[in-house]
């Protein structure tokens, strides 16, 4: 599928009626088993890239080089649409035109540029938000920067846990005007908030999280919700299988005894093995 396809495959998404839970993804194999498994989309967020590449925290120490290779080599092995947090853009509007540059080419479909003031500025441990017109000129560069036009670029903001719920909607409403395709929040809580948010915009909305108040679909959905994160488990959950195995075997547990782990026909199935050997057959055993 070509990285066109995709994005007008995701646009369907936003512009349908339901709500759907992508799959975290974290590099080519994970987003295999996603694929496999069914979901209609996946997320490459920050805060896994900088894990994965880095094994540091979410603290904008990764580069947007660093973060479009790892995007590239996703994309390159699916093909369902995946959306990209690519954080502030990297620095200011002309950086936000270079992320969404590179992103494109890395095949993403959709990609998120935040209002936060990142990163953290010297000698000021707080989180906030850049001023409105600071973002609408990240948001107005994103725009302008694609060459495809099916590329999906999402504002995002994640104010309402920094500034309120009325700084929020009137940085949805001053975005909104900037052309962007959707509105990525972070913070949302209750379902008091996400009504008010509907009231204020037709654009489709986006998650970062949810929390129990609000995990649900049919509401979600009828409240202009297209797209809802469940947090990052998978990576965290492989961290978590990847140590236990090593301290199982540090412990002296024998290699046969190990629990969980995948069977050389699903390793097969994912590293697409009969393709390989395909390839093999028709150019190298001519």
């Amino acid at each position: 599928m070509t990285w066109t396809a995709r994005r007008k495959a995701f646009r369907a998404i936003l512009a349908g009626s339901k709500c759907i839970y992508p799959a975290s993804v974290f590099d080519p194999l994970s987003a295999r088993c996603a694929q496999d498994i069914g979901f209609e989309a996946g997320m490459f967020a920050g805060s896994v890239g900088s894990l994965v590449a880095l094994g540091a925290p979410d603290l904008i120490v990764l580069t947007l080089t660093e973060f479009a290779e790892q995007a590239l080599r996703i994309n390159r092995a699916c093909s369902i649409p995946v959306v990209a947090d690519a954080d502030h853009g990297y620095g200011n509007a002309l950086n936000v035109r270079r992320t969404v540059e590179e992103l494109e080419i890395a095949g993403i479909a959709a990609l998120t540029i935040e209002d936060t003031l990142l990163p953290r500025p010297f000698a000021d441990g707080k989180t906030r938000p850049t001023s409105i017109e600071e973002g609408v000129g990240k948001m107005k560069a994103a725009v302008a920067a694609r060459t495809d036009p099916e590329l999906v670029i999402l504002a995002r903001t994640g104010s309402i846990m920094m500034t309120g719920l009325d700084d929020t909607l009137a940085r949805i409403r001053a975005y909104e005007k900037c052309g962007v395709d959707g509105i990525f929040l972070a913070g949302v809580r209750t379902r008091a908030e996400i009504e008010a948010i509907h009231a204020t915009t037709k654009l489709p909305v986006l998650f970062g999280a949810l929390v129990p108040e609000i995990d649900d679909k049919d509401f979600l959905a009828a409240h202009g919700v297209r797209f809802a994160l469940q947090g990052h488990l998978p990576f965290m959950a492989a961290v978590e299988a990847t140590r236990a195995t090593m301290q199982a075997l540090r412990d002296g547990v024998k290699p046969a005894d190990i629990k969980g782990v995948a069977p050389a026909a699903l390793i097969k199935r994912l590293s697409r093995q009969d393709d390989y050997n395909k390839a093999i057959a028709d150019f190298l055993e001519l």
